[in-house]
């Protein structure tokens, strides 16, 4: 009769150097989902309350952001992000581009309906005064781009993004 080896549950002893390099490793594969999702929103919000302090840090509290975890899809790997509901179809999305030459910067773009209805405009700010002017061209239209046929146009972005309480 053969005998069925059974790997005991852990194999060497939990103050060894080997259990100390595993719990090493486990640490370094990163932080779970929710805690993407936490940290996104916690950093989308420090960065309205540093960089515009007259305008969005006077309309949005730190839990209007909606955290959503990192994922590999079209275009690579794209870091955790957060959105924010501003009401008429506009929303926010901010996230942290990482590179080596850069290191890390806050991203914050505004995410507009086109006046076509059949899509988004994505217009990323950089400062406060990049906002106000934008909304002063937006005031017009009831906060909406007016459509265009150019090359990327608002097709690029076709629905908003699914947030708690809005629909």
């Amino acid at each position: 009769m053969t005998e069925t080896l059974h790997t005991p549950a852990r194999p060497y002893a939990a103050d060894s150097p080997l259990a100390y390099l595993l719990d090493l490793a486990a640490e370094a594969i990163g932080p779970s989902e929710d805690e993407q999702r936490d940290d996104a929103q916690t950093t989308a919000a420090h960065h309205i309350y540093q960089d515009y302090p007259g305008s969005l840090s006077q309309v949005l509290d730190a839990t209007d952001w909606q955290g959503f975890p990192a994922w590999t899809g079209a275009g690579g790997r794209h870091e955790p992000s957060a959105v924010a509901w501003l009401d008429g179809g506009l929303w926010l999305h901010h996230t942290v581009h990482i590179s080596e030459r850069h290191g890390a910067s806050d991203a914050l773009t505004l995410m507009v309906p086109c006046t076509c209805t059949h899509g988004y405009v994505d217009i990323r700010m950089d400062t406060e005064g990049d906002l106000v002017d934008l909304l002063a061209e937006l005031r017009p239209t009831r906060g909406y781009c007016l459509h265009t046929e150019t090359p990327v146009g608002c097709r690029s972005i076709h629905t908003g993004p699914f947030l708690r309480g809005h629909d």
